[in-house]
Order: C-alpha cells, then structure tokens, then sequence
C-alpha cells in the first residue's frame, strides 16, 4: 500500500498512446502489476501481455472497438495538434457512455486548466468523470536520451538548442511518470486532482548537458536561441502556430516558470522520482 490507496482495484484499462514515451511505460507497468489492458495507436501493435487495438483521434469508426471492455482510459493527445479538444471532447462523451469510470489525461506543467490545447480538454475533463487525474508533468527527461529533437541535436552536433536561456526545469523521468499513471488508474481512489510531476532538482540546459556530456564521454553544449530564431526553426518541420506555442514554453522557462519541485511523484509512488544522472546513466551509452 501507498500514501494513496491500495492499487488491486480490477478492471481493464485503455491506453491511448501505447507505443509512445508515457503511454508505453504505462502500459507495460500495469501489465506487470497484473492489470488488464488494451493498447492503443493507430496501428494495432502487439505487446506482451495487452490487447492491441486499433485506435485514432482523427477516426471515430476506431472509438468503439478501442473501449469496448474497458472501464478506465489513459488519455495522450494528438501530437501536435493546437485544437485537441475537437477530437478528445467527444471521445470522452463517448468513453462515458460506453462505461469508462475513470480518465487519466495526460497534459503538461506549462499548461494550466483552461490554457491553450490541452488545457481545454483539463477543464471540461471533471464535469465528465467523476474519478479523474490531469497529471501535468514538467519537460521529459527523455527529450535527452530518446527520439527527440534534442536528443538528435545531441548525437549529431553535440549541441542542444533552446530559447530557454539559464531557466532551470525540473525534468521528469517518464518512468516516473508512468508509475504515476498506474497509481491513478488503479488505485481505490482517484486523485481527482492536477497532478504537477517533476524530478527531484531542477536543472539548467546547461546543467543537462554537462551531465551527458559526462555520462556520455563526448562533448556537449547549450547553445541559447532568441524566442525568435526557435520558433522559426521549429517551424520548419511543424504548424507555425504549434511552434510559436513550443518556443513561448522555451521563453517561460527563461523567465523562472519551471524553476520548481514537487512531491507528487514520492507522495503517490511511495519512492523518489530519478535524478536525471539516473536516467542518463541508464539510457545513454559511453562512446
């Protein structure tokens, strides 16, 4: 038992997102936990120990296969996507009705209730559910180690490019993240709460990439852009409007928004959250 509950409440879970960074994890914890679960995407992917099903924001005809069965969903929303209550909204109404009780939306620290994207879907989500969770975790450890486009940025020039200048962030390990998702879907209470996530410090660019350069044996560098210049370049690969919104996130950072920590992980998990020296260490090969 934890802080919040016991975590034996049976039932089937709906992970949306299943192969991507939190819902993966997510779905492989509640597997090993021995919870039911079907995993979601928009290609029915087998993994271990899950129900795959085929599941699209953009595609209601894949609603009703995906909740068939299920009684509690982990939401992601569309990538990229400035608007995503146009699609979420109504899959929530149509979760309801189809007899899920519980939703874990997964939103951002940046993002408050009511903000821009996600943030629309966060407020309408209790008047839907009476067991919820928003869990709003601060930037990923993984945007480092992963298929980000730091993470690119790192294995190719050594270089990782921000507007975020010398704010510091508390970086969160998607591990944890998703160690919180399960205690949300299953424990006897739903927190009915936002959820802000963090690591355990919070760290600069700078920080972060003395760290892997470090852990890595290679050299790596912050290299500050002006808000301008990183929506421009963000630009080039994704909608104006969503990068304007990524490099404003950049330019909060600089101003101190992000400069916190909380409890949330070690309050519902019962451990720590992972130091980012952790994750890298364990992520992130010497060469």
């Amino acid at each position: 038992m934890t802080p919040n509950g016991n975590s034996g409440t049976s039932g089937t879970s709906l992970v949306i997102g299943a192969t991507g960074t939190t819902g993966s994890r997510t779905a492989a914890q509640l597997i090993a936990a021995g919870h039911r679960v079907k995993a979601a995407g928009r290609r029915a992917t087998p993994l271990p120990g899950a129900e795959p099903v085929r599941f699209d924001w953009y595609d209601p005809s894949t609603f009703g296969g995906a909740l068939d069965g299920a009684d509690r969903a982990y939401l992601v929303p569309p990538v990229g996507d400035p608007d995503p209550a146009a699609v979420m909204v109504p899959f929530l109404r149509e979760a309801r009705a189809a007899g899920v009780r519980r939703a874990v939306l997964l939103s951002s620290s940046a993002i408050p209730e009511g903000g821009p994207a996600v943030g629309v879907v966060h407020r309408a989500l209790p008047g839907l559910f009476e067991q919820w969770a928003v869990l709003r975790p601060s930037w990923f450890m993984q945007n480092f180690t992963g298929t980000h486009a730091h993470a690119d940025s790192i294995r190719d020039d050594g270089v990782i490019r921000t507007a975020a200048g010398t704010g510091r962030v508390g970086f969160v390990d998607a591990d944890d993240i998703a160690a919180v998702a399960v205690r949300a879907l299953t424990d006897d209470r739903a927190p009915n709460a936002d959820l802000i996530l963090t690591g355990p410090e919070a760290l600069s660019h700078d920080d972060v990439a003395r760290i892997v350069a470090r852990v890595t044996g290679r050299p790596v560098v912050h290299h500050p852009l002006t808000y301008e210049d990183m929506r421009d370049r963000l630009a080039a690969a994704i909608p104006h409007e969503f990068a304007a919104m990524l490099a404003s996130m950049d330019r909060a950072i600089a101003e101190g928004a992000e400069d916190r920590t909380t409890d949330t992980v070690q309050r519902l998990t019962g451990r720590p959250p992972n130091p980012f020296r952790v994750v890298a260490e364990r992520e992130l090969a010497r060469t």
